[in-house]
């Protein structure tokens, strides 16, 4: 991808919207363009953090290895989100994994670029550390769901915040998620097992909150936003 190009499609990312001209350029001169496959791995657990991530198009799935040897889903990034961002750590070494769930276009930001439009931009460095600080948060919110919510609520919880989140609005208040899950990452992000999670999507697709079609479950449309937000808290 040539440098005009590049400077166009960064220029559509609202991540970086604060940056100048010069630091959009400078972005542009440096970023890798690259296409994954669908679960392919960008970067493995113990690594050299060489590079931020911007994704253009599709959705990477940030996981850790614990200690019995299974594998924990961190957090997904989407469309115009960044990943990789924590790298102001002494002698950073990546403490998780990084693997496409989709096919996915993305741009590599060497990380000694990246930091200089850091230190340039207190705006972007600001708007950066809300990205980490969100991140943290919704680690911590997960863990205090895991203690005080039943499974269901914490997957349908999940369901809704999704759609704020990736979904695309379709009539009136129907949203449509194309997220990229099985059943068994969507356990992972809820804290629950893959059976319970078919199980309680099927009870929902009874129940007319959502609709999945046959072999096309990494689709879910959201019949109701309204409903479905009242519905995690007494579902």
């Amino acid at each position: 991808m040539n440098l005009s190009a590049k400077l166009i499609a960064l220029r559509q990312m609202p991540l970086l919207n604060d940056l100048t001209e010069e630091q959009l350029n400078l972005f542009a001169e440096h970023a890798l363009f690259q296409k994954y496959s669908k679960n392919a791995i960008v970067y493995d657990l113990g690594s050299n953090p060489d590079f931020v991530y911007l994704i253009e198009k599709g959705s990477v799935k940030l996981g850790i290895l614990a200690s019995c040897g299974k594998t924990l889903t961190k957090d997904i990034a989407y469309d115009n989100e960044i990943f990789g961002e924590n790298i102001f750590t002494p002698n950073p070494i990546n403490k998780e994994y990084a693997e496409t769930m989709l096919d996915t276009k993305l741009y590599k930001i060497p990380v000694s670029v990246f930091k200089t439009v850091i230190i340039q931009n207190s705006k972007f460095a600001h708007l950066i550390m809300n990205v980490i600080v969100t991140k943290l948060q919704n680690l911590e919110e997960r863990l205090q769901n895991f203690v005080f919510r039943k499974a269901k609520e914490r997957i349908v919880d999940f369901i809704y915040r999704t759609g704020l989140r990736k979904g695309i609005k379709i009539g009136i208040n129907e949203c449509l998620i194309d997220h990229g899950m099985s059943h068994k990452e969507i356990a992972f992000l809820t804290d629950t097992s893959r059976q319970t999670v078919a199980r309680i999507m099927n009870e929902l697709k009874r129940e007319n909150f959502i609709h999945y079609g046959t072999g096309k479950s990494c689709k879910i449309l959201i019949r109701d936003m309204n409903a479905m937000h009242e519905y995690r808290w007494v579902g």
